[in-house]
């Protein structure tokens, strides 16, 4: 990043305590993967409100992750996702189960439109404890982006050491193949 994308380094917060990964555990009641642990002891996510360090959106924070995971949480609880009394099924892709939202989902990027990409700590059969998915809040559409967060963390500072990715000021770093007006 210092050399590909200097100007969004600074954004990234100073990592988290072991008990802080711990609570998040208990709260979801699985394990994190060590990749992802190993992380957010260096780095917090980003600081709010900056420009997207991830195709324009937010790498969340603990404690944004927490406050999102309540409410996907919240909105199972009070029967959002049902329909007759069975649950709106979403449409995955192998791997992940066809749940609308899970409770061991994990929001880890957010786009501030409620689109996420989560962390998967209950994979369906073909699928990888720790996988990197897409949950979109209104299309049942669910994605594998990575087999882990080392995969995608990896995958996307590959990206930008090729130059795949640029620094659009108002939207922060953004994939070249993205269709969007970047003079914005």
């Amino acid at each position: 990043m210092r050399q590909h994308a200097p100007k969004l380094l600074h954004v990234l917060n100073p990592g988290v305590s072991n008990a802080s990964l711990e609570s998040l555990e208990k709260l979801v009641e699985s394990a994190l993967p060590a990749d992802f642990k190993a992380f957010y002891t260096f780095h917090d996510g980003q600081q709010k409100p900056r420009p997207g360090l991830v195709d324009g959106d937010q790498l969340l924070p603990l404690e944004e992750i927490i406050n999102k995971w309540h409410y996907w949480h919240d909105l199972i609880a009070s029967g959002t996702f049902t329909y007759n009394d069975e649950p709106i099924a979403s449409e995955p892709d192998t791997g992940i189960r066809s749940d609308w939202w899970n409770p061991r989902w994990i929001p880890i990027t957010a786009d501030g439109f409620g689109n996420f990409l989560c962390l998967d700590l209950d994979p369906a059969p073909g699928g990888h404890h720790g996988q990197i998915i897409t949950l979109w809040h209104d299309d049942g559409h669910r994605e594998i982006v990575a087999r882990s967060f080392r995969e995608w963390i990896s995958n996307y500072l590959d990206a930008l050491e090729k130059g795949d990715y640029i620094f659009v000021k108002k939207w922060g770093i953004v994939h070249k193949d993205t269709t969007f007006n970047y003079n914005d």
